[in-house]
């Protein structure tokens, strides 16, 4: 039987990974499709012949992983070289994510899936879709912290992604990462608690 699944999405820079973070210290199962991404992009990855076969030698770094930074620059302003990576990468992507879903042992599933709403290809198979929220403002301050980034390209990214309102209309559930730890801890214990109810209902109605 496949667990309860909960959808994780949220802009860049909501918060995502500290959230994650917090429901697997409670008892979640994480299935994370960005390492999943990552590991099929690694030297040696399942992803990596099919992608040099479309894009060359030049999208592969010394040690025969992604070159993450030339594949950005390749498919950012070209539809065509992105619906191709999308179309070598997703299927990989999906596959393994969702049989980590059902190999899972703990009492229900967080799927993070940054651009669950944008794709909509998970939605079917999550039983709830928890958005990790945040203003805007401060989307932007974390993004140029972490990554070094200007204001305008964080403001680009976001603008290619789906809008909060947007996320917050396709949410069953919402947690408010605006910085206060203690806060995060409380809509998470409080979250937990309602997903093992949710998954002993959904074990007893399969039984």
């Amino acid at each position: 039987m496949t667990p309860l699944i909960i959808g994780l999405t949220g802009g860049i820079g909501s918060g995502k990974s500290t959230v994650a973070d917090a429901f697997v210290v409670a008892g979640a199962t994480l299935v994370d499709t960005d390492a999943i991404a990552h590991a099929l992009t690694a030297p040696g990855g399942e992803a990596m012949p099919a992608l040099q076969a479309c894009f060359g030698p030049g999208i592969v770094t010394p040690e025969g992983a992604l070159d993450r930074t030339a594949m950005r620059e390749r498919v950012f302003a070209d539809a065509a070289a992105r619906a191709q990576l999308e179309a070598v990468l997703h299927p990989l992507i999906r596959a393994q994510a969702l049989a980590a879903c059902v190999a899972a042992t703990g009492p229900y599933v967080l799927l993070a899936v940054p651009l669950l709403v944008e794709t909509g290809a998970y939605r079917e198979q999550c039983d709830r879709i928890l958005v990790v929220d945040c203003p805007e403002s401060l989307q932007v301050q974390r993004v140029m912290a972490r990554n070094g980034l200007a204001a305008q390209q964080v403001e680009a990214i976001m603008a290619a992604q789906a809008s909060r309102g947007a996320r917050l209309a396709a949410a069953d559930d919402v947690l408010l990462n605006d910085g206060e730890t203690d806060l995060i801890d409380l809509q998470v214990y409080r979250l937990h608690r309602k997903y093992l109810g949710l998954a002993a209902e959904k074990l007893k109605a399969s039984c």
